[in-house]
């Protein structure tokens, strides 16, 4: 089967042709239909996150199942579904609690993978996330994987794993956004848009989207903005004066210190500050100590939404079958597998919020 590897950190990623062993009793082999290009994987591709090499990026995909191991119960050939990073074990204390997505005991393949299912003449090829989605076929865990309802597209499936997931799920679940609330919305890609869309479905009275790209924030409207504001010098102060004094809740979608800072200026007192967007490994938050105890404000994060994610994503699907959840102008093209790295340059320009790579089997 072909793949997109990357060999090493600041490198282009380059087809190739792999094998895929397995699955392993409690896996799941998946032929890819559809799989988005995400901001997370450019973060390996550009060194901000470190990782073995070989490996097959990509964790945002839909697909059919292809087989399963003897040991999966609920999945067989012929199914459409979805995969996601959050793999889980459903023992440890942290999903005993119903916190699955930050399961303690994950069951996969440990790293750098000597066992990973893609070889290339006997080498082991990393699979990102244990999903490994910039390929024609994946093995994952069976717990990486939610069922789509009928007549949901799998083009369009393709984004409820990560971007759609994130966004929506650090509203309704990480910050409990109440009606008639007032939010902000820090970037505005394929995250930060569903976080504008979850403020929506909230019940937020006012949703501020904040971006220095125009472009984005025009888009930011369809997702249900009622405001927007140009990213940059003097982006607290009109937020402030747009809310009359700050929002309930700010949303941090970029991953640069600098604007979580923005981010935390714009609150008002009791405020909630989420951080969604994934920072360098080395980068650190910091805010005014005297303000954070003065205005009680509130400092969360959110790992992938929050949320039970096998139980979520069928809701979603559902949703925009109903014309509810808005999804089609989230994906900005749909590429081949060898326009992976083109897609990537124009992800990082600002041009594109998703670009989803179609596989024609």
């Amino acid at each position: 089967m072909k793949a997109a590897i990357l060999r090493a950190a600041r490198e282009p990623l380059t087809i190739e042709t792999v094998e895929l062993d397995g699955p392993r009793p409690e896996e799941v082999r998946i032929r890819v239909a559809g799989s988005g290009l995400c901001h997370s994987d450019y973060h390996v591709m550009s060194g901000d996150l470190g990782s073995p090499f070989p490996i097959v990026l990509g964790h945002e995909a839909s697909g059919i199942v292809e087989a399963v191991g003897s040991d999966v119960r609920g999945l067989a050939p012929g199914d459409r579904v979805v995969t996601c990073t959050s793999i889980y074990c459903g023992h440890c204390g942290d999903c005993q609690d119903g916190h699955n997505h930050l399961c303690s005991d994950k069951p996969v393949r440990p790293q750098p993978q000597t066992n990973s299912p893609i070889r290339q003449n006997g080498e082991a090829i990393q699979q990102f996330c244990n999903l490994g989605a910039f390929a024609e076929e994946m093995i994952v865990h069976r717990s990486a994987v939610s069922k789509l309802p009928e007549g949901m597209p799998l083009d369009v499936a393709a984004v409820l794993g990560c971007a759609v997931l994130t966004g929506i799920g650090s509203v309704t679940a990480g910050a409990d956004v109440k009606p008639g609330s007032k939010v902000v919305v820090l970037g505005c890609g394929g995250v930060g848009l569903n976080v504008v869309q979850g403020a929506r479905l909230a019940g937020a009275a006012q949703i501020i989207a904040v971006d220095l790209n125009p472009a984005k924030l025009e888009l930011a409207r369809a997702f249900g903005a009622t405001d927007v504001v140009l990213g940059g010098e003097g982006a607290v102060e009109r937020v402030i004066e747009a809310t009359g004094g700050g929002a309930d809740y700010a949303f941090e979608v970029i991953g640069i210190p600098a604007v979580q800072r923005q981010a935390f200026m714009m609150l008002r007192k009791r405020g909630t500050l989420m951080i969604v967007g994934i920072t360098r490994m080395d980068a650190e938050l910091s805010v005014p100590a005297l303000a954070l105890l003065g205005k009680e404000i509130r400092i969360i994060g959110s790992n992938m939404g929050s949320v039970p994610f096998q139980r979520v994503i069928p809701t979603y699907a559902q949703l925009y079958l109903d014309g509810r959840l808005t999804l089609d102008p989230l994906i900005s093209q749909r590429i081949a597998l060898e326009q992976i790295n083109e897609g990537y340059e124009q992800l990082i320009a600002g041009e594109t919020a998703r670009s989803v790579i179609v596989f024609d089997h």
